[in-house]
Formats: C-alpha cells, sequence, structure tokens
C-alpha cells in the first residue's frame, strides 16, 4: 500500500468510529491546523517582504459620513492572555495589546471592534487603553450589545451594559454599534433581546443624540430571522446602517450552521446598499489551517503569498464590503494581513472559482465547526472545550485518526494524538470531565451540539489508549 494510501481516512469508516451519520456529516464544515505555537491561526508561508506602512487599502460609504475605514479591521476577540498553570486564562496581557494596536496603527488599520464579551469580559477595556493615546478621530470602534444573559435582557440590564462600554473604551461616542448575535436561537428571542424591551428605540435615539454614530447588528441565525431585519428595513420600521455578517470563500456556497449562505445575505445586504463588514472571514483560523494537499494547492497557484491571503483577498474582491476583520493574536499575523490588505489584490472570476473547487474539497474532511469564538467559555466543569475541539480538528487534517490496529500508520497516528492531546489539553479539562450540563451549546453561533460532541471525543481517546479499535 502506498504511503499516501495508508495515511487517508476512510470516510465511511471514520464516520462510523465516532458515531456520524451521513445526515450529521453534511452538517459539518472543515479545520485544519498547525503543530506550531498558534493553533488557532498558521498562515501557512509567511511572506518575507517588508511590511508596506502606506499602502493599506481603505473605503468609503456616503451614508455613514464618507469614514474613511481600514480593510483590514481588528477584531478585539482574541486579545493574548495571561495564562495560568493550568492554561486557563487569567486576564489580558496589556503590553502585547498596546504593542499589536500600535503596530496597526502606524501600518494604516483604523478600525477596531469589540464586544462586551470578549476576553473574560475584558477586552473593552484593553482596547480603550491601548486607543486612548492616540487622537479619538483617528480612529473607529466598534462595540456590541451582548446581552446574552438573562438578566441583561431587560432594558435596565441593556442599557447599564451600554452604558458601560463607554466608560471601559474611555470614550464619549461610539463609532459603529450592534445588536450582538441578531437571530441567534430564532426569531423570537432577537425580538425579546432588542426589540419588545425598548432597546431599540433607545439606542435610536442615542444615535440621533451623536452618542452611536452608525448604528447595525451582528448575525447568526436563520433566514426567517435574517429576512424579517430586511423586512423591517424595508419598511422603515428597523433602518440598518450596516451588518455584520460571516462570510468567507467556504461558506459562500456552503451554509454552515444556519439556512443560507453567505451569498444569500451579502446579496441580499447589498440590494438594499447597505454596507457588510465581515467576522470569520478565517473561520476562526480553519481557511489558513487547511489539510496538506490544499496548502500544496494554494501555494502551486501563489507560491509568495500565505493561505490566509486568499481568504482575506476574497473577502476583499467584493464592493459592498468595507471592513475586513481578523482577530489577530500573534504579530506575525497582523503582518501578514497587513501585506494582504496593503494594497488589496483582488481576485479575477478564475480565481474565485479556484476557491469555490477548494472549498468543495474540504466539504470532504468531517471537521466540527468549531471557530475558536470561546462564547461557550467558561465550562462551569472547567472542560478547554475550544482547545479539545482544535486538537481533534488538527489530527483530522493530518492523518492521525487512525482507522484500526491494522492500518499501517495505526502506531504513528495513535501516539501524535494522544500525546498531542495531553499537550493541548491539561487533563482536568478534557472531554472525559463533561458532565453532559449542556450549558455550552445554546451559546454556540456555529450550532454544535458540544456535549455530544466531547462524548465521541472521549470515547475516542479511550478506545485509542486501550489499543481496542
Amino acid at each position: 500500500m502506498e504511503d499516501k494510501e495508508r495515511k487517508a481516512i476512510s470516510r465511511r469508516h471514520f464516520l462510523g468510529l465516532v458515531g456520524v451519520g451521513a445526515a450529521g456529516a453534511a452538517a459539518l464544515s472543515v479545520m485544519g491546523c498547525s503543530p506550531k505555537k498558534n493553533a488557532m491561526y498558521d498562515p501557512a508561508g509567511h511572506h518575507t517582504t517588508p511590511v508596506p506602512t502606506d499602502q493599506m487599502t481603505y473605503r468609503t460609504w456616503p451614508n455613514m459620513d464618507n469614514d474613511r475605514i481600514s480593510l483590514l479591521g481588528y477584531g478585539c476577540m482574541r486579545w493574548p492572555m495571561i495564562m495560568d498553570a493550568n492554561n486557563r486564562p487569567q486576564g489580558v496581557d496589556q503590553e502585547r495589546v498596546n504593542e499589536l494596536i500600535d503596530y496597526a496603527i502606524a501600518h494604516g488599520v483604523n478600525y477596531f471592534d469589540t464586544s462586551p464579551a470578549y476576553c473574560m469580559g475584558l477586552s473593552e477595556k484593553a482596547t480603550g487603553d491601548a486607543l486612548k493615546k492616540y487622537p479619538r478621530e483617528s480612529y473607529y470602534i466598534a462595540t456590541k450589545l451582548s446581552n446574552f444573559a438573562p438578566q441583561s435582557q431587560t432594558f435596565e440590564g441593556s442599557k447599564a451594559m451600554y452604558e458601560n462600554s463607554f466608560k471601559e473604551l474611555s470614550t464619549d461616542y461610539i463609532d459603529y454599534y450592534l445588536l450582538h448575535v441578531m437571530g441567534q436561537g430564532g426569531l423570537e428571542p432577537s425580538k425579546r433581546r432588542f426589540i419588545e424591551n425598548g432597546m431599540y428605540d433607545f439606542l435610536r435615539k442615542e444615535k440621533e443624540a451623536g452618542r452611536i454614530r452608525h448604528l447595525g447588528f451582528s448575525f447568526h441565525g436563520d433566514q426567517e430571522t435574517f429576512d424579517w431585519c430586511m423586512q423591517q428595513h424595508d419598511a422603515g420600521n428597523y433602518p440598518w446602517d450596516f451588518v455584520q455578517i460571516q462570510m468567507n470563500y467556504l461558506d459562500w456556497h456552503h451554509a454552515v450552521g444556519a439556512s443560507m449562505t453567505a451569498e444569500y445575505m451579502y446579496n441580499e445586504l447589498t440590494k438594499r446598499n447597505i454596507p457588510v463588514v465581515i467576522m470569520e472571514p478565517l473561520l476562526g483560523g480553519r481557511l489558513a489551517n487547511i489539510p496538506n494537499h490544499l496548502v500544496a494547492r494554494l501555494k502551486q497557484a501563489e507560491p509568495e503569498n500565505s493561505v490566509a491571503s486568499w481568504a482575506f483577498r476574497f473577502c476583499g474582491s467584493y464592493p459592498n464590503v468595507f471592513c475586513a476583520l481578523s482577530g489577530m493574536t500573534y504579530m506575525e499575523n497582523l503582518q501578514d494581513n497587513i501585506r494582504s490588505f496593503g494594497p488589496l489584490k483582488e481576485l479575477t472570476d478564475e480565481e474565485k472559482e479556484f476557491l469555490f473547487v477548494t472549498a468543495d474539497l474540504m466539504q470532504e474532511y468531517p471537521t466540527v465547526p468549531c471557530n475558536q469564538c470561546n462564547y461557550c467559555m467558561p465550562c462551569p466543569y472547567g472542560l478547554d472545550i475550544p482547545g479539545i475541539l482544535t486538537h481533534y480538528n488538527r489530527c483530522v487534517n493530518q492523518g492521525y485518526l487512525p482507522e484500526s490496529r491494522q492500518d499501517a500508520n495505526y502506531r504513528e497516528a495513535r501516539q501524535a494524538f494522544l500525546v498531542g492531546y495531553d499537550r493541548s489539553v491539561p487533563k482536568l479539562r478534557q472531554a472525559d470531565h463533561c458532565t453532559n450540563c449542556n450549558q455550552c451549546s445554546p451559546h454556540c453561533p456555529q450550532m454544535i451540539n458540544i456535549p455530544d460532541w466531547m462524548n465521541r471525543i472521549d470515547d475516542f481517546v479511550e478506545k485509542l489508549k486501550q489499543n481496542t479499535l
């Protein structure tokens, strides 16, 4: 048997091993990983050319006061954290945040997107502290009404969250304010969170008073809710200045975690001249950490550019996009992304089709569609849910999920999975500690059944440990 054949995963047999039927497989997306220090995002093949300081691509819209916004926006959900001995986050590493923001501003980035929910509730303050030494008119702040908890969904709780954002960000106005995760749980919960409690009317008055410059929403939900939002905009009941959607070349034709594609949402917004902000252009790093044979495919087409640059060029090639957000934890991520947009080289139609074929090939890999947003965290029982899923997906993409002890690659794959698991996730935070309390799944924008996957992964680990595959 050829080496390539030995390392290949039998899709049907693998799905049987972890208990995923054909219907479940259809709902899964792809996630690649890298064994390097930054498992979330390793843009394969960094550039060695200087990082441009004066070539950032900007876009403006007349209906948004002609704000000149950098096409690369800084997503502040993944600031570097200070970790304890058990790899648990203890706080934001402010020194590194300052360094990253200083570098970003020096290289033309001027849009910073945060939320009260990010980084254990510390992102807004960390972002505000790093930005306050710069003239307020030199950058744009976006933050959100992240009223996920029931006690914060009342008018009083939501208003308190809104007002606290000004304090945390050290500002007296917010450029872009979003109703956060519109559509999660369906239309009725969204109405309760934002409309029926009076918050939307309050925020419109705040906009009229100048404390909010532009009002929009970020979306993770079904088509019914999205269409309702568009209908309300058309009727003038709830007009939106901008909308933030998950858009990338995998989601363009493949609906992941929702009932519609990114193409559908983008086109509906474009029809109404509603500018688009893109979140998850890399799907939480999955489009930068793709299987090796797909890396080779992209590198053959563009040897000098990173794998991640393809995803960013895709986003920037659509004219109704005014900003593509990236959660850049490491300096090399920031530098690589600045190169992608400084200046942007738009994709040709042929290159877009090339990426769509690549996306179709990715769909063959039965991985868990985790974007490492950390909305499922903290787990009340200490599990590192994103870490567990990241390691699992990494091994899928690298061929380290053996079929059986008869597999010629079994010993290597078994060792790689188990050793890597212990290194990536402390034992007390692994999947075997899941109690199926399901406090995590309702918060997942990708609609992953997290306890089910924890049980499947734990069962697979036990089989590997006992050599019973």
